[in-house]
């Protein structure tokens, strides 16, 4: 089961944290993953580590925010595999603060990179999946995106608008073979979220269900499940992977 023999799967955000451990994950299932980043150095290392652990990886710097970047980036992997069959949208920036302080730099980088830089990802990419009339499209979300936080109005109206960027799409190529899903992580335990203070852990805690931390590995395994063929009738949904935070 969850066997990606054979596909072309590009990761955003691919660096670090939930990225990371997608493309590993990914990738010890069989899929070719193109690791994508703006950080050359640590893509070029997972891409090593994976090739090291019998897997296949290629490093691809980019920087999603920038179209015609991703857009060459797509083309690149066209050129070089014929298809792409995979797309996970991970990337994601946050730059925290009140509405009234909130630059408008603030407000524009991360609208930029976390939901323009995943249209222009699947903009990319669907040509392609819909000429081999099959894909699947994994865009990472947040509960952040369902539920709002104080201070992160930006990052809470990017990750909104993956959810109904998402389910617009999903009803324009579904009679194509090809589906498209988010994912939204509680709290993860990555480099995002290590230097959140005892307190506020300690009251996050409380209102987690599971009592535990996520773990990038949580997000990874439903994006494989998403991916694979086990999953073809899923679409259009938002799987909300975060210890049950949001029905507290």
């Amino acid at each position: 089961m969850f066997e990606l023999n054979g596909k072309i799967a590009i990761v955003t955000g691919a660096s670090q944290g939930i990225g990371h451990k997608i493309s590993h994950t990914l990738a010890k299932s069989g899929a070719t993953v193109i690791c994508v980043a703006r950080s050359a150095k640590k893509i070029e290392a997972l891409a090593k580590e994976i090739n090291g652990n019998g897997g296949s990886a290629i490093a691809m710097p980019c920087d999603v925010s920038d179209q015609t970047e991703f857009i060459r980036t797509v083309d690149s992997v066209i050129k070089q595999f014929g298809k792409i069959d995979i797309l996970v949208n991970n990337a994601g920036i946050t730059r925290d603060s009140l509405l009234m302080r909130m630059k408008k730099n603030q407000w524009d980088e991360v609208l930029e990179t976390n939901l323009s830089g995943t249209f222009y990802g699947m903009q990319s990419v669907i040509k392609t999946m819909m000429k081999n009339k099959f894909g699947r499209i994994i865009n990472i979300t947040s509960i952040v995106g369902l539920t709002g936080n104080a201070g992160q109005s930006n990052y809470a109206a990017s990750k909104a608008g993956l959810i109904g960027l998402t389910q617009s799409i999903a009803k324009e190529v579904g009679s194509r073979g090809i589906t498209v899903n988010c994912i939204a992580p509680g709290w993860i335990d990555t480099e995002m979220t290590s230097d959140l203070p005892i307190n506020s852990k300690t009251s996050l805690l409380d209102m987690i269900p599971l009592k535990r931390i996520g773990k990038p590995e949580d997000i990874a395994y439903t994006v494989l499940f998403l991916a694979s063929n086990e999953a073809s009738y899923i679409t259009g949904q938002t799987i909300t992977v975060d210890g049950g935070r949001v029905i507290n």
